[in-house]
């Protein structure tokens, strides 16, 4: 377990901006403590202060996990967030994207998501910009990138793919057996 880098740092939060915004800071400074990113193993971690000096007494070898674990860092040095980040993501999200009950279900299975099945998506969403996919009754379900702009969204036809699927709360079902 160790800080990461500025390197590390500096693409972990490119690639939570594409998601929250400037938002990112929010996550550092809450009112119940102080909180940081750690790596440990390629798997960057979220958690307080507290947890660390409770993880420092572990050796390396034996400690598996410790925190939030927000996602890993490929070998080419890229980011990849997990979906264990979602829940402190969604509250903070800028762009989001809602999802008619039909489309809720193709989603989960890791399908793009079609114009027929958009149910809502936030105004000013530009094309490519990481977004938070909920359905209509709010319940954060993944994450996406838009492959239209909010604007183009409107007059796209019925079978246009508006939003790329990355990642969403079904794969703990389907990676049931890989998951580390």
């Amino acid at each position: 377990m160790r800080p990461l880098t500025d390197d590390e740092t500096v693409v972990l939060f490119e690639k939570l901006t594409k998601y929250i915004g400037d938002n990112v800071r929010l996550l550092i400074t809450r009112p119940d403590g102080v909180y940081c990113f750690r790596l440990h193993s390629d798997r960057v971690f979220y958690c307080s202060e507290n947890m660390i000096k409770l993880a420092s007494n572990i050796s390396r070898d034996n400690l598996i996990s410790f925190g939030t674990c927000f996602g890993k860092f490929t070998k080419s040095k890229k980011f990849r967030l997990h979906m264990t980040a979602l829940d402190f993501l969604a509250p903070y999200a800028k762009h989001k994207v809602w999802l008619k009950p039909n489309a809720e279900q193709q989603f989960l299975y890791g399908n793009h998501v079609l114009k027929s099945g958009l149910g809502r998506i936030t105004e000013g969403t530009p094309q490519y910009q990481g977004v938070i996919v909920y359905s209509m009754n709010d319940l954060p379900l993944g994450f996406g990138a838009t492959a239209k702009s909010a604007l183009d969204c409107r007059n796209a036809d019925p079978m246009t793919i508006v939003m790329f699927h990355q990642s969403d709360i079904g794969e703990y079902l389907r990676n049931e057996d890989n998951l580390v």
